[in-house]
Order: structure tokens, then sequence, then C-alpha cells
């Protein structure tokens, strides 16, 4: 055993010395695993041992089908590199603006600019960004809202070639689960567990839930309303679920049958975001439907819709900025050190507001 880590040992030395005296510049193909096997009288085992050693600690990189190459060093070639992307779905709207301004006011003082892209959630947009932050090769980190996070997504073989390239970035809101990368993000599953609970306080049992199926997000949320059901031993049961998508969720009129089928016999509604559950109020007060005194509404984000809506609207707040300046925190360590970074949640509590009443029932 001791024989084997010398063996491997040496021909890690052996490659550090070539690049520390100029022989192996950054970009050079090093010699096939045959050669060095014949080289150092080693086994392949070896090899791939010491070429996996290397690889882990930044400096060679692996590309299948072609060979091993010496890594660029990102921190030593920073400069042309002096710009954080942030790929976010949104830019405009809703809780987008205050997540950005504290990942700008976080990056204030760092010496790094922050360039935007959007992707509108769609595939093709984020298949596009992708692909130009890899031709360019000028970006010192990435910070990224994935595009539709609950479904199969066709871009993660982009992403893996961003990990090859061992270029620096996380996921806010939410996350890829095929990706070993770090996310910053609201505990969704807690948080919805503590909104169906708030609820059940409230003496409510036929609990229904409207939730985005298209994004990682509404897995969680849909987790933590099984959970908080479950634990209080109510039924749940498919009747009351109603699933819609992005572009649903923009313009809920739509679905309004769905919705009304679905949630008639429900006493309480946990929705995805104050987004919907603002357009929903609008819903069911034009059918004559009463919150909070038929239906009790409590939703996610805490946004400035849950102040401006028809009836104020219980809410779980969002971070927002917090976590755009955590991200920042977490991804300035990760290029300054070659750490591979740590996730992290953040917990949230219920804001009462007019939209959720006592149950009679």
């Amino acid at each position: 055993m001791q024989e084997t880590q010398t063996k491997y040992q040496v021909l890690i030395h052996y490659i550090q010395n070539q690049i520390a005296e100029g022989k192996l510049s950054p970009g050079d193909k090093l010699p096939s695993e045959n050669e060095l096997v014949e080289q150092f009288q080693i086994s392949r085992q070896t090899v791939r041992k010491a070429m996996s050693v290397l690889e882990d600690e930044g400096i060679v990189r692996r590309i299948k089908g072609s060979g091993t190459y010496l890594n660029y060093d990102r921190r030593e070639n920073l400069e042309g590199r002096n710009y954080i992307a942030l790929i976010i779905t949104y830019v405009d709207s809703y809780i987008f603006p205050k997540t950005i301004q504290g990942i700008e006011n976080a990056l204030f003082e760092s010496g790094y600019s922050l360039q935007i892209f959007f992707t509108n959630n769609t595939l093709e947009r984020e298949k596009s960004v992708l692909q130009d932050i890899l031709n360019r090769d000028d970006v010192a980190g990435m910070i990224v809202e994935g595009t539709k996070s609950g479904l199969p997504n066709p871009n993660i073989s982009l992403y893996r070639q961003l990990m090859e390239r061992k270029v620096p970035f996380l996921f806010i809101n939410t996350f890829y689960p095929k990706l070993d990368v770090p996310h910053v993000s609201l505990n969704d599953v807690a948080a919805a567990r503590k909104a169906v609970n708030y609820l059940i306080e409230k003496g409510h049992r036929d609990i229904g839930a409207i939730l985005k199926l298209d994004d990682g997000q509404g897995r969680q949320r849909y987790l933590g309303y099984l959970l908080a059901m479950e634990e209080a031993g109510y039924p749940v049961t498919d009747s009351r679920m109603v699933w819609i998508d992005t572009d649903e969720s923009k313009q809920l009129a739509y679905c309004t049958d769905k919705i009304l089928n679905r949630v008639e016999a429900c006493s309480a509604l946990f929705c995805y975001n104050d987004q919907i559950a603002f357009q929903l109020i609008r819903i069911l007060t034009a059918r004559g439907i009463r919150v909070p005194e038929d239906v009790s509404i409590i939703s996610m984000d805490d946004s400035d819709l849950a102040l401006h809506s028809e009836v104020s609207i219980t809410s779980l707040p969002h971070p927002k900025e917090k976590l755009g300046a955590k991200a920042v925190e977490i991804l300035l360590q990760m290029i300054g050190g070659r750490k591979k970074g740590e996730s992290y949640e953040f917990d949230t509590r219920v804001i009462e507001r007019e939209s959720v009443s006592q149950s009679t029932v």
C-alpha cells in the first residue's frame, strides 16, 4: 500500500516540477496513460490515481476521448476574468430586483462587476446563455437560477462542461439534483410545512394546494405540504391539488374552471407564491367566494403583492437581498480558494394578515 502511494506521488511531483520549470504550460496535453506507464514503470491504476488527485486539485482536466490537459489557473488569470455572471429567470418584476440588489451590494467592494443574463425561464434561452459563456471563457464565476428545474433539462451537459473547466458557480432559489453544485435557497420543504401547519392550527383540515410543476421549488413545497398533512393525520387527495406551469402562473384566469373544480371542497389553500395567491383572490372574488370567510389562503415570498392584494395575504418571507448576499459570499470563497462550496438554506416564518381566518367547521 505504501509502495503504491509512493509511486503515484512520484508522478504527481514530476508533473508539478514540469509546471514549475515551464516545461508544461496551461492548455498543454500531458503524455498518454500508456506513455506514463512505460516511462515510470508503474501500473495504469497508479497513473489514474495520480491524475485523479491532480484533477481534484484543479491542476489538470481530463476530457473523455481526448486526453488529459494542464488546466488554466483561474486564480492567476483573473485579469480579464473580472466579472460575475448572474443567470436568472426574470429581472424586472416580483422579488427578483431585491435579490439582484443583494448580489450587487455584496459585490460592490469585491473588485468584480456583475453581468446579468435572463432566460425568461425557457430552455432555449438558457442554452444560448450557457453556450455564450463557454465560448467566451472570460467569467470568474456564476450565480445561476436554473430553468424549469423540476423537469429533466437538456442543458445539463453544458453545466457539466463548466464544471470540467473548473468555473466556480452555484445555484440560487432552486437547483438540479443531478449536479453536485452548491445552492443558496429558502428551505422550501420546511417553509411549506410551516405554512400548512399554520392553517391546521387555525382549525383547517380540508386543505388544498396550488403549486408549480415545472420547477424544483414546487416539488419541494409539495413535500412540505405532504409532511404537514400526514403528521396531522389528515387525508391528502389528488382532487385538492392544482398543478400549473410557468405560463399558467402568469395568467391564472385561464385555469379558473380547473381551479374551482379542484378546490370547491377546501376550507383553505396553500399557494406556491404571492403572485398566484394575488390572482386567485381576484378569481374567487369575481365568483362571489369570500376570502377568508369562505376559504382561507396562505402563500410564499411576502412580496409587495401580499400587501396590495384586495385582501392582504398571509405569507412567508423569501430572504431576497440576504439570499443574494449569501450567494456572493459563498461564490467568492469558491473563486478565491478553489473550495467546492457548501449549500445554504434560509429559514422563514409566517407573517399574519387578513387572508386566513379560524375555521368554523
